[in-house]
């Protein structure tokens, strides 16, 4: 059964920093993009990148640019979300998700972690 399993989130003041998880089972992440999604507040689910199984980042969206990073240990089966210099835009609900390609449509998601930006 394939299983992504996000932890980390939490409450940070602007610009803090956090790191996300996502610990992946059932599936091996050599064969598999991992995307990280974000839904805020009222708002539809937007990408904010995608990591390729070799590790490249791709889809990188324009408002997280210079902030968001992301890694992945394939032999671990984990990949991580390290966010920088948070906004209070940024709060919202953050999911990994796990598919063949990047930027498709991810059939395998987390659970989602709240991350809440606010002084």
């Amino acid at each position: 059964q394939l299983q992504l399993v996000e932890s980390g989130g939490g409450s940070v003041q602007p610009g803090g920093s956090l790191t996300l998880s996502c610990r992946v089972s059932g599936f091996s992440l050599d064969n598999y993009a991992v995307g990280w999604l974000r839904q805020a507040p009222g708002k539809a689910n937007e990408e904010l990148l995608c990591t390729k199984t070799s590790g490249e980042i791709t889809n990188l969206e324009d408002s997280v640019k210079g902030r968001f990073t992301s890694s992945r240990d394939n032999a671990k089966n984990i990949v991580t979300l390290q966010m920088n210099n948070l906004k209070p835009e940024d709060t919202g609900v953050y999911y990994c998700a796990a598919d063949l390609i990047c930027g498709g449509i991810y059939n395998y998601w987390g659970q989602g972690a709240q991350v809440t930006v606010s002084s």
